[in-house]
Protein backbone atom coordinates (compact mmCIF):
# COMPACT_ATOMS: atom_id res chain seq x y z
CA UNK A 1 0.00 0.00 0.00
CA UNK A 2 2.79 2.29 1.03
CA UNK A 3 4.66 1.83 -2.10
CA UNK A 4 1.04 2.07 -4.61
CA UNK A 5 0.75 5.95 -3.04
CA UNK A 6 4.72 6.46 -3.40
CA UNK A 7 4.65 5.66 -7.09
CA UNK A 8 1.38 7.53 -7.55
CA UNK A 9 1.01 10.66 -5.50
CA UNK A 10 4.03 13.21 -4.29
CA UNK A 11 4.04 13.27 -0.32
CA UNK A 12 5.88 12.39 2.62
CA UNK A 13 5.33 9.13 4.50
CA UNK A 14 7.18 8.11 7.88
CA UNK A 15 7.45 4.73 9.01
CA UNK A 16 7.62 3.88 12.44
CA UNK A 17 8.76 0.03 13.03
CA UNK A 18 10.06 -2.54 15.53
CA UNK A 19 12.14 -3.70 13.56
CA UNK A 20 12.62 -1.93 9.86
CA UNK A 21 11.70 -5.39 7.84
CA UNK A 22 11.47 -3.11 4.18
CA UNK A 23 13.67 0.10 2.98
CA UNK A 24 11.97 1.80 0.44
CA UNK A 25 12.58 3.93 -2.70
CA UNK A 26 11.41 7.04 -2.99
CA UNK A 27 9.76 7.56 -6.05
CA UNK A 28 7.09 10.29 -5.95
CA UNK A 29 6.81 10.24 -2.52
CA UNK A 30 10.03 10.80 0.25
CA UNK A 31 10.32 8.55 3.04
CA UNK A 32 11.29 8.52 6.82
CA UNK A 33 12.02 5.49 8.09
CA UNK A 34 12.70 5.09 11.96
CA UNK A 35 13.16 1.81 14.53
CA UNK A 36 12.03 1.96 17.91
CA UNK A 37 15.55 1.86 19.86
CA UNK A 38 17.64 2.59 17.15
CA UNK A 39 16.38 5.77 15.75
CA UNK A 40 14.23 6.88 18.52
CA UNK A 41 14.11 5.81 22.40
CA UNK A 42 10.41 4.32 21.83
CA UNK A 43 6.93 4.83 20.46
CA UNK A 44 5.91 8.36 22.48
CA UNK A 45 9.10 9.95 20.63
CA UNK A 46 8.58 8.63 17.44
CA UNK A 47 5.37 9.71 17.32
CA UNK A 48 5.29 13.17 18.32
CA UNK A 49 8.23 13.61 15.92
CA UNK A 50 6.50 12.08 12.90
CA UNK A 51 2.90 14.47 14.00
CA UNK A 52 5.77 17.44 14.02
CA UNK A 53 7.09 16.16 10.39
CA UNK A 54 4.19 16.97 8.07
CA UNK A 55 3.73 13.54 7.17
CA UNK A 56 0.88 13.05 4.91
CA UNK A 57 1.04 8.70 5.44
CA UNK A 58 2.03 7.27 9.05
CA UNK A 59 3.01 3.84 9.14
CA UNK A 60 3.25 1.50 12.27
CA UNK A 61 5.05 -1.15 11.03
CA UNK A 62 2.83 -3.38 13.50
CA UNK A 63 0.79 -2.91 16.70
CA UNK A 64 0.99 -5.70 19.53
CA UNK A 65 -0.15 -3.56 22.28
CA UNK A 66 -2.00 -1.25 23.63
CA UNK A 67 0.73 1.20 23.73
CA UNK A 68 1.00 1.38 20.33
CA UNK A 69 -2.79 1.27 19.19
CA UNK A 70 -2.85 4.18 21.51
CA UNK A 71 -0.62 6.07 19.12
CA UNK A 72 -2.58 4.90 16.22
CA UNK A 73 -5.62 6.48 17.62
CA UNK A 74 -3.40 9.24 18.44
CA UNK A 75 -2.44 10.21 15.21
CA UNK A 76 -5.76 9.54 13.20
CA UNK A 77 -7.82 11.60 15.73
CA UNK A 78 -4.96 14.28 14.66
CA UNK A 79 -6.05 13.96 11.11
CA UNK A 80 -3.42 12.25 9.88
CA UNK A 81 -3.62 9.14 7.12
CA UNK A 82 -2.32 6.24 9.74
CA UNK A 83 -1.48 2.78 8.42
CA UNK A 84 -0.74 -0.07 10.19
CA UNK A 85 -0.47 -4.08 10.72
CA UNK A 86 -1.92 -6.12 13.46
CA UNK A 87 -2.04 -10.12 13.32
CA UNK A 88 -5.15 -11.24 13.88
CA UNK A 89 -7.20 -14.85 13.78
CA UNK A 90 -8.63 -13.86 9.61
CA UNK A 91 -11.47 -11.56 9.37
CA UNK A 92 -11.90 -7.70 9.66
CA UNK A 93 -14.29 -8.20 12.48
CA UNK A 94 -11.99 -10.53 14.08
CA UNK A 95 -9.24 -7.61 13.89
CA UNK A 96 -11.85 -4.83 15.51
CA UNK A 97 -12.17 -7.69 18.48
CA UNK A 98 -8.42 -8.17 18.75
CA UNK A 99 -8.19 -4.09 19.09
CA UNK A 100 -10.72 -4.02 21.43
CA UNK A 101 -9.16 -6.61 23.48
CA UNK A 102 -5.61 -4.63 24.14
CA UNK A 103 -7.93 -2.83 26.04
CA UNK A 104 -9.13 -3.26 29.84
CA UNK A 105 -13.03 -3.56 30.00
CA UNK A 106 -13.82 0.18 31.32
CA UNK A 107 -11.94 1.63 28.22
CA UNK A 108 -13.69 -0.63 25.69
CA UNK A 109 -16.61 1.56 24.69
CA UNK A 110 -15.05 4.76 24.40
CA UNK A 111 -12.52 2.98 21.91
CA UNK A 112 -15.18 1.75 20.30
CA UNK A 113 -16.56 5.10 19.72
CA UNK A 114 -12.55 6.36 18.60
CA UNK A 115 -12.83 3.48 15.59
CA UNK A 116 -16.53 4.01 14.81
CA UNK A 117 -15.19 7.65 13.75
CA UNK A 118 -11.55 7.46 12.94
CA UNK A 119 -11.47 4.01 10.98
CA UNK A 120 -11.24 4.20 7.26
CA UNK A 121 -11.01 0.19 6.27
CA UNK A 122 -9.63 -2.88 7.30
CA UNK A 123 -7.76 -5.13 4.56
CA UNK A 124 -7.65 -8.85 5.86
CA UNK A 125 -5.48 -11.03 3.78
CA UNK A 126 -4.00 -14.37 3.55
CA UNK A 127 -2.17 -16.72 0.61
CA UNK A 128 -3.77 -19.61 -0.97
CA UNK A 129 -2.62 -21.96 -3.38
CA UNK A 130 -3.84 -21.59 -7.23
CA UNK A 131 -4.15 -24.74 -9.35
CA UNK A 132 -0.59 -23.74 -11.20
CA UNK A 133 0.40 -24.30 -7.77
CA UNK A 134 1.33 -20.43 -7.86
CA UNK A 135 0.04 -18.52 -4.38
CA UNK A 136 -2.44 -16.00 -4.84
CA UNK A 137 -3.71 -13.49 -1.77
CA UNK A 138 -7.48 -13.52 -0.95
CA UNK A 139 -8.74 -10.79 0.90
CA UNK A 140 -11.71 -9.48 3.42
CA UNK A 141 -12.30 -6.06 2.62
CA UNK A 142 -14.17 -3.89 5.44
CA UNK A 143 -14.94 -0.34 4.69
CA UNK A 144 -16.33 2.41 6.96
CA UNK A 145 -19.54 3.60 5.71
CA UNK A 146 -22.75 4.57 7.84
CA UNK A 147 -24.05 1.41 8.42
CA UNK A 148 -20.79 -0.41 9.40
CA UNK A 149 -19.77 2.87 11.87
CA UNK A 150 -23.21 2.08 13.45
CA UNK A 151 -22.31 -1.74 14.29
CA UNK A 152 -19.18 -0.90 15.36
CA UNK A 153 -19.89 1.59 17.74
CA UNK A 154 -22.61 0.04 19.08
CA UNK A 155 -20.29 -3.20 19.32
CA UNK A 156 -22.23 -5.72 17.46
CA UNK A 157 -19.41 -6.73 15.82
CA UNK A 158 -21.28 -10.72 14.65
CA UNK A 159 -22.96 -8.34 12.66
CA UNK A 160 -19.90 -7.05 10.45
CA UNK A 161 -19.37 -10.23 8.07
CA UNK A 162 -23.00 -10.22 7.12
CA UNK A 163 -22.62 -6.70 6.24
CA UNK A 164 -19.98 -7.00 4.40
CA UNK A 165 -21.33 -9.62 2.46
CA UNK A 166 -24.27 -7.40 1.83
CA UNK A 167 -22.46 -4.43 0.60
CA UNK A 168 -20.27 -5.53 -2.62
CA UNK A 169 -21.85 -2.48 -4.12
CA UNK A 170 -20.16 -0.19 -1.72
CA UNK A 171 -16.53 -2.15 -2.28
CA UNK A 172 -16.63 -4.56 0.47
CA UNK A 173 -16.15 -8.22 0.55
CA UNK A 174 -15.88 -11.31 2.53
CA UNK A 175 -13.03 -14.05 2.09
CA UNK A 176 -15.54 -16.69 1.25
CA UNK A 177 -17.10 -14.59 -1.55
CA UNK A 178 -13.04 -13.55 -3.10
CA UNK A 179 -13.22 -17.69 -2.34
CA UNK A 180 -16.05 -18.17 -4.29
CA UNK A 181 -14.80 -15.56 -7.19
CA UNK A 182 -11.29 -17.64 -7.55
CA UNK A 183 -12.89 -20.84 -7.54
CA UNK A 184 -15.74 -19.93 -10.50
CA UNK A 185 -12.98 -18.45 -12.62
CA UNK A 186 -11.66 -21.44 -12.33
CA UNK A 187 -7.98 -20.60 -10.46
CA UNK A 188 -8.35 -22.37 -7.53
CA UNK A 189 -9.93 -26.28 -6.75
CA UNK A 190 -12.78 -26.73 -4.51
CA UNK A 191 -10.93 -28.20 -1.79
CA UNK A 192 -8.73 -25.12 -1.41
CA UNK A 193 -11.33 -23.05 -1.19
CA UNK A 194 -13.41 -25.12 1.09
CA UNK A 195 -9.65 -25.30 3.46
CA UNK A 196 -9.56 -21.50 3.13
CA UNK A 197 -13.55 -20.89 4.10
CA UNK A 198 -14.55 -18.60 7.04
CA UNK A 199 -17.54 -20.60 6.78
CA UNK A 200 -16.94 -23.98 4.81
CA UNK A 201 -20.63 -25.16 4.82
CA UNK A 202 -21.84 -21.56 3.35
CA UNK A 203 -19.26 -21.90 0.88
CA UNK A 204 -20.10 -25.30 -0.80
CA UNK A 205 -23.60 -24.51 -0.64
CA UNK A 206 -22.74 -21.66 -2.63
CA UNK A 207 -20.91 -23.20 -5.03
CA UNK A 208 -23.13 -26.42 -5.59
CA UNK A 209 -25.73 -24.01 -6.83
CA UNK A 210 -22.98 -22.02 -8.97
CA UNK A 211 -22.15 -25.59 -10.74
CA UNK A 212 -25.69 -26.89 -10.81
CA UNK A 213 -26.21 -23.49 -12.11
CA UNK A 214 -23.91 -23.88 -15.00
CA UNK A 215 -24.53 -27.85 -15.29
CA UNK A 216 -27.92 -26.67 -16.64
CA UNK A 217 -27.11 -23.79 -18.84
CA UNK A 218 -24.96 -26.58 -20.69
CA UNK A 219 -27.67 -29.05 -21.56
CA UNK A 220 -30.00 -25.85 -22.97
CA UNK A 221 -27.19 -25.14 -25.01
CA UNK A 222 -26.90 -28.52 -26.11
CA UNK A 223 -30.82 -28.76 -26.72
CA UNK A 224 -30.86 -25.48 -28.68
CA UNK A 225 -27.68 -27.14 -30.78
CA UNK A 226 -29.71 -30.31 -31.64
CA UNK A 227 -32.96 -28.50 -32.50
CA UNK A 228 -30.30 -26.58 -34.80
CA UNK A 229 -29.22 -29.36 -36.56
CA UNK A 230 -32.92 -31.17 -37.08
Amino acid sequence: MLNYRNQKLPGHIVTIEDPIEFIYKPCRSIFTQREIGIDTDNWKTAVQSAMRQAPDVVCIGEVRSEESMEYALQLAQTGHLCVFTIHAASTASQTIERIINFYPEDRRQQVLMDLALNLVGIIGQRLTIKKNRQLTAVTDLLLNTPAMQDLILKGELLEIRDLMARSGSNGMQTFDQNLFNLYAQGQIELSEALRQAVSANDLRLRIQMHDEGNNTERLYDRISDLNLMT
